[in-house]
């Protein structure tokens, strides 16, 4: 007997509609129990159905694909947010095409030519640079786009990011209030709109606590590398800072290489609080203070945005910033 979303349904007792909205993704939007859709998916793939995609992709004028560009799939950060990305994407029965941009702006606009050339539905963008016009244009002209982590400063574009002056602010904070008044900030891109303004609420805290004269800030990449260079050459200095606040989970291991080499003992010597939250940073020793991002909400906030746009429900121009919090591990004391 030739298989079809009929035979499917009579065999599990559910409609034709409801087989046809789960097998094209869209049993969330219609709110079919997730039971009765993974009955649906088994059923079709036990009896090797797969209905046919190029046809209703020609009817619906989609390709069900959605692009991401991420600037480094090496980062946990990154990668973390990706996987539930695509995770996200999947559920609602579309596939990713993901690029690495290597952090470089002339990838980033090549990697959105690409995914145009692929006739992709929609774009989710950890953007690269400050020149927002391919963006804009994308997004006003041809496919909705998402940005998330960073975005434009200034552009109405719609994304999902962290309330990153907070965390630089009440990071920088916690730091004096242990005592430190000599506090380096290693920075990461600085076109980076989260860095700058995690770097804007470091500078602010120092300032209110009457400590500008005292403000340090070094770095240019989210790199360990990064990181490494900027402690060697800060704890070689006259009066070395008591604190660093390294503005990524990278940075941070790029510190801790520094410290150990020249000899110096976190916390008792030097206290260390990072960005960026990773379980691995409570089995280092010491367990590592940080401000931890809602990479998953991030990540799930946009993806949603994305489609509520691809389906026609929303022009939405949402510009989020989720709050940080801070997790508290034994790297920061008195100095």
């Amino acid at each position: 007997m030739k298989e079809n979303m009929s035979t499917i349904a009579k065999r599990i007792g559910v409609s034709i509609t409801t087989v046809s909205r789960v097998l094209s993704g869209n049993a969330a939007k219609y709110r079919i129990s997730e039971d009765t859709a993974r009955r649906v998916r088994e059923e079709a793939a036990r009896c090797n159905y797969a209905p046919s995609l190029v046809a209703q992709n020609l009817r619906n004028q989609q390709t069900r694909t959605v692009g991401l560009l991420t600037p480094s799939l090496s980062n946990p950060y990154f990668a973390e947010m990706a996987s539930v990305i695509i995770s996200e994407v999947h559920r609602r029965g579309y596939t990713t095409i993901v690029i690495d941009t290597m952090e470089d702006e002339d990838n980033f606009s090549e990697g959105l030519i690409q995914l145009l050339a692929r006739q992709v539905d929609g774009i989710i963008a950890v953007p690269c640079g400050q020149d927002e016009k391919l963006v804009s244009d994308i997004n006003r002209d041809y496919v909705p786009v998402m940005l998330v982590d960073r975005y434009y400063q200034g552009s109405p574009l719609p994304y999902v990011s962290t309330n990153n002056y907070k965390g630089g602010f009440d990071a920088t904070n916690l730091l004096i209030s242990s005592g430190h008044s000599r506090i380096a900030c290693i920075q990461g891109v600085r076109t980076s709109a989260p860095n700058n303004e995690r770097v804007r609420g470091y500078k602010d805290a120092m300032k209110q606590a009457g400590l500008e004269a005292m403000q340090l800030v070094a770095g240019n990449e989210f790199s360990i590398q990064n990181g490494y260079l900027e402690t060697k050459l800060l704890l070689s200095r006259p009066e070395r800072p008591t604190a660093i606040f390294a503005l990524s989970n990278n940075i941070t291991l790029g510190v801790l290489k520094a410290a150990r080499e020249t000899g110096m003992r976190i916390p008792s010597e030097l206290s260390l609080l990072s960005f960026d939250n990773y379980s691995y940073m409570d089995y280092m020793e010491p367990p590592i203070t940080r401000v931890s991002q809602p990479v998953e909400d991030m990540a799930m906030l946009a993806t949603k945005i994305l489609f509520d746009r691809i389906d026609g429900l929303s022009v939405s121009t949402s510009q989020l910033a989720l709050s940080p919090t801070i997790i508290r591990g034994e790297s920061v004391e008195k100095p």
